[in-house]
């Protein structure tokens, strides 16, 4: 007999051998109707897989991530299974289940054959009429020359090239109806789980993600236990496209990029530099209430400073090449925090000095692979909102819990009411190689990071090998108002800094001392952040920090000098107004300021001009009657100070 432990703690016996599927039975037949998969010892495993000894078990459902993307890497199986059919002789890459997104992809050489958008329907057709076989996935291992042998005689390169980076031993072939493919696995029970499918996309894809070799086919897919779901999903997805950050920074002249400056460089348009004056003008305030002293550091640095730091070793692949001048190789900044240790190095400092806070909203470049760029999600030039923070031990909760408050602020100003914290540890396996090689301050520092999210009571998950290569870092994961997930900032602990820079300071005992370094961006950058903000608010900007504020719309031309009058008095008390002058019907004018998501329009007439009033019209929520321009001013002022949060 083996023991199993649940998730609740409670412990059960069990026959050798037996499956998590037949456990999920021994509890209800309606429980294992929904198990997909399990997690055996912190392992995702197939549920049928069997289990020969003590062990922990959660059985994984559609409720759960694992489920999900088992769910999703079994239906690209089912999905490779369907193109074999219909194309024979295709070779495949591979098809992982997207972790960040929704679905899966296969990379796949079709000898040439384009895919088009009727062969997708194709596809999906037939891969309907495949889950409806309810074939069961069923894993197999071999040894490493049955699997090569097998490739050989098929003529696949791809998945020889797959083979030769694995040991003997670790083999596995899955198999479900007329289709095989080496894959580590897991896979749900059977297709029959697969009730809903739509293929979504179709891309290239170079093998490898190397533009030297073959470009590949790749085809993208979501399915669902449920066609309910599948519609659900498809309508949140017609809501993203009208939210896309690059449809509305397009039409509301946001920003733009050009061939000529190149790709991931971004030029802020006028309307966009206004956005982001008022986020750094929210971030200023922000620092100074918090005691952050500004600095302001160049765009490039010399070679022998990102040797002492330690990220041309470990980030070179992410950095411009080097410039030379005057013998010497210097880089573009791809990151502020080692210009600000040298600030803090430039003086002597003492334990009254700490903590001490400097921030910069610096510019970096970042040299992304060409397909990583995305809008503004992914550019290879950044405005990062930036600070570092050198404290001593007995100041470090203290300090880190701080961070995170000015995070809940934030969260609370933009109306994001869905987050977690990603706590990014390091994998002990590969200290020395991706994280600098002290295990002792690892745990040390996990620890301490761990206790403050646990004492401020904020939601955090933990994930192995994500940290810095020099210490513990926190993720912040944010979901905007339609459910879709961002990473919005990090929040680094960093205890190799400060002993490569030699940063010291004199403590209370008059004995020399290292400063521990918090790295910290809580509005992550510019672009990441605006590139959010538009999707979040669908281009409605709270009032704050729309780049026009009011329309001022005159009827006719007869009304021109009221308005402007009007206009004079909005600048005059520092709103930001525009007036429509055009002779144009003012149902056009109404229509055409909504589309550009001004929050107030002011319609002035003979009515509004005889009165001295305006007819205020607010962005999606039409007439709210008529005010005297003084009125108006005053209660728009106090929702610009407050930069209340608008309706999304």
């Amino acid at each position: 007999m083996i023991k199993i432990t649940f998730p609740d703690g409670s412990v059960r016996e069990f026959k050798e051998g037996i499956s998590s599927i037949e456990v999920a039975k021994s509890i209800s037949e309606g429980l294992a109707r929904k198990v997909l998969a399990a997690s055996v010892n912190g392992q995702v495993w197939d549920a049928s897989r069997p289990i020969y000894e003590d062990a922990t078990l959660k059985l994984l459902t559609w409720d759960d991530k694992d489920g999900k993307l088992t769910f999703w890497h079994s239906s690209a199986h089912l999905m490779a299974e369907a193109v074999e059919s219909l194309f024979p002789g295709v070779k495949f890459w591979v098809g992982p289940a997207l972790e960040k997104e929704q679905g899966f992809y296969y990379d796949m050489d079709l000898g040439g054959r384009q895919i088009t958008e009727d062969d997708l329907r194709k596809l999906e057709s037939k891969m309907n009429e495949l889950a409806k076989q309810n074939n069961s996935y069923q894993r197999k291992e071999l040894s490493k020359k049955e699997a090569t042998d097998y490739f050989n005689e098929k003529g696949d390169e791809y998945k020889l090239d797959l083979l030769s980076g694995l040991e003997d031993g670790t083999i596995t072939f899955y198999t479900q109806g007329n289709f095989t493919d080496l894959c580590r696995g897991p896979h749900i029970p059977s297709t029959g789980f697969i009730k809903a499918i739509k293929l979504t996309n179709i891309a290239g894809a170079y093998w490898k993600n190397d533009s030297r070799n073959k470009q590949l086919t790749r085809i993208y897919g979501v399915t669902f236990p449920a066609q309910k779901e599948l519609d659900e999903y498809l309508n949140l997805l017609e809501e993203a496209k009208k939210r896309d950050h690059r449809k509305l920074g397009k039409e509301l002249g946001i920003y733009t990029m050009d061939d000529d400056v190149g790709p991931g460089l971004p030029l802020w348009m006028p309307n966009g530099t206004i956005i982001i004056e008022e986020l750094e003008n929210l971030a200023k305030e922000t620092e100074k209430a918090g005691g952050y002293k500004r600095v302001v550091t160049p765009h490039i640095a010399k070679e022998s400073m990102y040797i002492t730091s330690g990220h041309l070793p470990y980030y070179q692949d992410s950095m411009y090449p080097p410039m030379e001048l005057e013998g010497q190789k210097y880089y573009l900044k791809s990151m502020n925090c080692p210009h600000h240790h040298k600030i803090f190095a430039a003086e002597p400092r003492s334990y009254k000095d700490l903590p001490l806070r400097l921030a910069e909203y610096g510019t970096c470049y970042r040299y992304e692979q060409s397909g990583e760029l995305f809008g503004l999600m992914r550019v290879r030039c950044l405005h990062m909102n930036d600070a570092h923070i050198y404290c001593s031990r007995e100041q470090f909760a203290d300090e880190f819990r701080a961070v995170n408050d000015m995070y809940l602020k934030y969260f609370k100003i933009f109306g994001i009411d869905k987050y977690v914290m990603r706590l990014s540890l390091h994998e002990p396996s590969k200290l020395g190689q991706k994280y600098i090689n002290e295990p002792e301050l690892w745990k040390e520092t996990e620890a301490m990071v761990r206790e403050v999210l646990i004492e401020s009571n904020i939601p955090f998950v933990e994930v192995q090998d994500e940290g810095a290569f020099y210490g513990p870092k926190i993720d912040v994961q944010i979901w905007s108002t339609i459910g879709r997930e961002f990473t919005l900032a990090t929040n680094q602990v960093d205890f190799a800094q400060s002993r490569r820079f030699k940063l010291e300071y004199t403590n209370k005992d008059n004995a020399p001392d290292v400063p521990l370094i918090i790295h910290r961006a809580p509005l992550g950058t510019h672009e990441r952040f605006i590139g959010f903000l538009l999707e979040h608010y669908a281009g409605k900007l709270p009032l704050w920090l729309a780049p026009v504020q009011v329309k001022v719309l005159p009827i006719s031309d007869r009304f021109l000098d009221y308005a402007n009058s009007i206009l004079q008095s909005l600048k005059n008390a520092d709103i930001r107004a525009e007036i429509d002058d055009r002779s144009e019907k003012i149902g056009k004018k109404i229509r055409d300021t909504e589309l550009m998501k001004v929050p107030y329009m002011l319609v002035v007439g003979e009515k509004e001009m005889n009165e001295q009033k305006v007819a205020v019209r607010r962005q999606g929520k039409g007439d709210l009657g008529a005010k005297g321009i003084d009125e108006f001013i005053r209660e728009a002022g106090i929702e610009i100070k407050e930069r209340k949060a608008d309706e999304k």
